[in-house]
């Protein structure tokens, strides 16, 4: 019997689905996978952040926090590189509820400027 947790929402791909059935790569024996949902990057001026979106205010798993740590740390010898960020929408994006980034309550209006690489490091919480 397998101890990796299957998956019961509509996201997953085939293989995401067939991975989790495959019991020589079960999580009881050390294996993890996540999904990064976005590598957000302005070709002009060649910024570039990792982007983790989280729905119905979800949070991010331990276990998942420090993959995205350890690959943010590698990472941090790119200049262009603006972090890893979370954004975490109350209900399912900006328009439909509360947004907060990094843990922060945002606007929208403060989100797209944070998109556009304006506010990188520059929003705290009031």
């Amino acid at each position: 019997m397998t101890t990796t947790r299957k998956r019961y929402d509509k996201f997953s791909t085939e293989f995401g689905l067939w991975l989790r059935e495959q019991r020589e790569i079960d999580s009881s024996l050390g294996y993890l996978t996540t999904n990064l949902d976005y590598i957000w990057v302005n070709y002009k001026t060649h910024d570039w952040m990792l982007l983790e979106e989280k729905r119905h205010g979800a949070i991010v798993r331990l276990w998942q926090q420090q993959i995205f740590n350890h690959l943010d740390k590698f990472l941090q010898s790119d200049n262009h590189y603006k972090g890893f960020h979370k954004i975490v929408f109350q209900n399912t994006n900006p328009e439909d509820g509360y947004i907060w980034l990094d843990g922060i309550s945002i606007t929208k209006a403060e989100l797209l400027e944070f998109l556009q690489f304006k506010t990188i490091g520059n929003l705290r919480d009031p």
